[in-house]
């Protein structure tokens, strides 16, 4: 995975996906709305996040604290981010990044401290991670270092982000009551 961005500590839904008079009535055209993601901290966030086509983010303590909102999941989601490395995550922003089957992995200092805007990270064995042993085989794709990654999710959240996310979890439950 290509890290797209590195942040600091306690970055906020507000600037993961601002609020605001000009955002306001974009809220039901997420395509629309990926424009402004990050767009506080790097204004070309959107446009280098579709070029990559798929990537990740690099956080320190807290990411996503602050107020609820799904937007700041569902639209980097939309953007291709398929996981963030974060030192910690704040509850309610956590849950939303899996309900948009983004993985959010726990990183040490270390590998914090490591990794910059544009490395790569490698992952291995991810679905057996998602498998309940919460150790993520990660390496630093230029050095093949091992970063300090662990994962750390209930058997409903593993179930959530196989599927892809919130709504295909649910989809596949009511076909799975559908087939008996």
């Amino acid at each position: 995975l290509h890290i797209l961005l590195k942040l600091a500590d306690n970055i906020t839904t507000d600037d993961i996906m601002p609020a605001g008079s000009k955002i306001l009535p974009l809220r039901s055209n997420i395509e629309a709305i990926s424009e402004y993601v990050f767009s506080g901290i790097d204004e070309n966030f959107s446009a280098h996040a579709k070029k990559a086509g798929a990537g990740c983010i690099l956080a320190r303590e807290n990411y996503g604290q602050g107020s609820s909102r799904e937007h700041a999941a569902l639209a980097p989601m939309y953007l291709g981010i398929k996981a963030v490395f974060a030192r910690s995550f704040a509850r309610i922003h956590r849950s939303n990044l899996i309900n948009f089957g983004i993985l959010p992995v726990v990183i040490d200092e270390d590998t914090y401290t490591v990794l910059e805007k544009d490395s790569k990270i490698m992952l291995k064995n991810i679905l057996r991670a998602l498998s309940g042993d919460g150790d993520l085989d990660a390496y630093d794709a230029a050095s093949g270092r091992k970063l300090g990654c662990t994962i750390s999710l209930s058997p409903r959240e593993q179930d959530i982000l196989r599927q892809g996310g919130l709504l295909n979890y649910i989809k596949s439950q009511v076909r799975g009551r559908n087939d008996t």
